[in-house]
């Protein structure tokens, strides 16, 4: 793989892109983006409900209505973002703050047993800093604290201060400013809920604004992240304060991690805007190549006429039915296609890169 600024170079080389392979682009990262950094908090929708959802507007098979509540208002926080970060204002807290109240959208109650059996409770603010201290337990066993209610305040101001005038300064490169914001941002965990989307979103709102491509953490890679984030926490110590302020030097496992993600996602945009070919498509961070060439015709088949039958399929094919029926069983099994509603229509998942 080429390094990163060979990369990045090669890309803006191949600025502007057309309107087609834009708008293919466009949809790929809305998709993967919003799935992925949900799903890593836990949201349960698949790939395929996600595409449905956002795109159509439709919710096929079960799912959870906090789950797509949350993943619509996610959808929303990532447009605003995109939005600001086309403007040249400094970035603020109310602005950070207004992406949380977007994504959580109003405060809500969560309930807990404790050991004893007794229940408690606490309430979840929506745009507001946390009031309740929040931590998390490591892999070892051990709580690690992130900053108190009474200091999250002050480390805000002081996280979208440095940024402001690193921003200014230009010394780190977008992705090193990136990452230490995610980290100090990390570090402070300012609210209650939506700490770790919020960091991905200002994660790709730092990169746009320096005209780099937004990258994805994808949730199957969620270890390697956590892996990075640790490494780093190793560094910079227990101290929340600590964190919140931790230098460049001191987060380097966590900036390697973040520019190996930019130059796979650059170098995967590349390859999925020069290869246009009929056989290759593309699922949620991988590209897929099918051996038949009978494949890409059923998946054109179902998108033109999401009704189609069987029947259909095999007289356009030329083949019979037994090995139409054997093909949407394969794609559907692997999450490429679904067939809800009524009357049933076909949802065709996977990405054409033509």
């Amino acid at each position: 793989m080429a390094n990163l600024e060979e990369l990045y170079a090669s890309w803006k080389a191949m600025q502007p892109l057309n309107e087609s392979d834009q708008a293919r682009l466009d949809r790929k990262f809305m998709l993967d983006f919003n799935y992925n950094s949900n799903h890593i908090e836990g949201n349960t929708l698949t790939y395929g409900q996600t595409e449905v959802l956002l795109l159509l507007g439709e919710v096929v098979g079960s799912a959870k209505m906090k789950d797509l509540e949350e993943m619509k208002a996610h959808a929303l926080c990532l447009k605003l973002m995109m939005a600001e970060a086309q403007g040249d204002n400094p970035l603020t807290e109310s602005f950070i703050r207004g992406l949380h109240q977007v994504m959580l959208r109003e405060d809500y109650t969560v309930y807990r047993k404790l050991p004893g059996g007794e229940t408690t409770s606490y309430i979840v603010h929506s745009g507001r800093y946390k009031t309740r201290p929040n931590s998390v337990i490591t892999r070892t066993g051990e709580r690690f604290e992130y900053a108190s209610p009474e200091e999250t305040s002050a480390l805000m101001y002081d996280l979208v201060s440095w940024y402001n005038e690193a921003d200014r300064q230009g010394v780190l490169s977008p992705i090193e400013l990136a990452a230490l914001f995610h980290y100090r941002y990390i570090r402070i965990h300012p609210f209650e809920d939506g700490n770790g989307r919020i960091a991905r979103l200002m994660v790709n709102f730092i990169l746009l604004r320096h005209d780099y491509p937004m990258i994805v953490i994808h949730s199957h890679k969620k270890d390697a992240y956590l892996r990075a984030l640790s490494a780093a926490d190793k560094e910079t110590g227990p101290v929340p304060a600590d964190g919140a302020h931790a230098s460049i030097e001191a987060i380097k496992p966590f900036v390697k991690y973040m520019k190996d993600v930019l130059t796979t996602e650059i170098s995967q945009n590349i390859t999925f805007v020069q290869t246009q070919k009929e056989q290759v498509w593309w699922y949620n961070g991988d590209l897929i190549s099918f051996r038949s060439p009978n494949t890409p015709k059923i998946l054109r088949l179902l998108t033109q006429n999401p009704r189609i039958t069987i029947a259909e399929l095999s007289n356009s094919l030329g083949i019979n039915t037994s090995a139409v029926q054997k093909q949407l069983n394969t794609l559907t099994e692997k999450g490429y296609i679904i067939r809800e509603g009524t009357p049933k229509e076909w949802h065709v998942i996977i990405l054409s890169t033509t």
